[in-house]
């Protein structure tokens, strides 16, 4: 593979001598030698290089559901893979061991683009996601398996939080055919003390999306008990997303556990979903779904017109499905919101299958990054 491939984008030389990455708002400013915030991006020799360009923290083959994405050729299986590394700082991180990682650059899986796109079709998974930690920070080599993967007519899949300059954010979700983006909370102060970032560039990329690109979109919002679950703020959030989005955009409240250094908050009761979910459907959203939880009304995909059960879900499996082959409600007409199949066929389930590349051992990386 030409080197280069790992000589990163989106950043340019500061009159002190220092260089700027300008992939996202932390715009991180660097000598010799220095990382950013991710870890990943780092300057050598007087440049900006992606040191995990094909390295992967492991490839798994998940339900679409989990991404979370209900919207998107439901019940088919994703190739799902990561990096290391994140541009966020999240205190309540549920993927921590990887994204806070800073050893993983020797323990990675090795893969080209074009290994991954040809393992996702022999393993007859219909999309590769992008996920586990932020695919933004890993850009270059998400793009370079989006093409492989278009040019064996596999769709692609985003996980992120979005926090993305606009010029990279537009060319980085218009090769993504789909995307649940993090909408963490809705106020600055969460933003600030929970993930040392701020809100605003959050939700300017959900607007891009949305209005720019052909991305199909879906948010999460985790709920963390007294942080972000307060009937005022969910009230805001969601109306801002059947204001600025549309009331078609699919919005998954999430349970939180325990995790990384929010050991001390409890798990998100079952009732504060189910609360979130009637606040959501009550300012207009038409899709409201309760993740993170066995809760089958909160899992079902609803006529807005009918108001019939039309995907009927507990968790990851699939237990109804009445959607025609126009993606419409069989009994109103009414068509619905996302990318479904033509022809559905029985869900994935909950499994969740490790893969191991075979080969992938022999992708060569660059003298330089090794």
């Amino acid at each position: 593979m030409d080197n280069k491939a790992y000589l990163a984008r989106w950043w340019h030389p500061l009159a002190d001598g220092r260089i700027q990455c300008d992939l996202c708002p932390r715009d991180c400013r660097l000598h010799e030698g220095q990382r950013g915030l991710c870890f990943v991006r780092q300057r050598i020799d007087n440049a900006m290089v992606l040191t995990t360009y094909g390295r992967s923290s492991g490839f798994c083959i998940d339900p679409i559901e989990k991404k979370p994405l209900n919207h998107f050729l439901p019940g088919s299986s994703v190739f799902s893979f990561g990096t290391a590394g994140c541009n966020l700082a999240c205190k309540f991180c549920q993927n921590w061991d990887i994204s806070k990682s800073r050893e993983m650059d020797r323990l990675m899986d090795a893969a080209s683009p074009q290994q991954i796109a040809e393992a996702a079709r022999v393993r007859g998974a219909a999309s590769v996601a992008f996920t586990y930690n932020d695919p933004v920070i890993f850009a270059e080599y998400a793009l370079d398996t989006a093409d492989a993967c278009h040019a064996l007519g596999l769709k692609t899949v985003a996980v992120s939080a979005g926090y993305i300059h606009p010029e990279p954010g537009r060319e980085f979700f218009a090769k993504m055919d789909a995307a649940n983006v993090d909408l963490k909370a809705f106020t600055d102060e969460f933003y600030q003390q929970q993930t040392g970032s701020h809100l605003a560039p959050v939700l300017a990329t959900l607007q891009q999306i949305k209005h720019e690109t052909d991305c199909w979109l879906e948010i999460t919002t985790l709920l963390i008990p007294g942080l972000n679950d307060s009937p005022a703020e969910l009230e805001a959030l969601t109306r801002w997303v059947a204001a600025e989005l549309g009331p078609d955009v699919p919005l998954h409240f999430s349970a939180f556990h325990p995790d990384y250094k929010l050991l001390d908050v409890p798990a998100t009761p079952a009732a504060t979903l189910q609360r979130a979910r009637r606040i959501a459907l009550a300012n207009g959203l038409h899709h409201v779904y309760t993740g993170n939880v066995h809760d089958v009304e909160g899992g079902t995909t609803f006529c807005p017109g009918c108001k019939a059960a039309l995907i009927e879900r507990d968790w990851y499996d699939l237990l109804h499905y009445e959607l025609n082959e126009q993606g419409a409600c069989p009994h109103c007409g009414t068509c619905i919101a996302g990318r479904f199949a033509a022809h559905f066929e029985p869900g994935f389930g909950r499994r969740r299958i490790p893969v191991r590349l075979s080969g992938a051992d022999s992708f060569a990386l660059p003298t330089s990054l090794t």
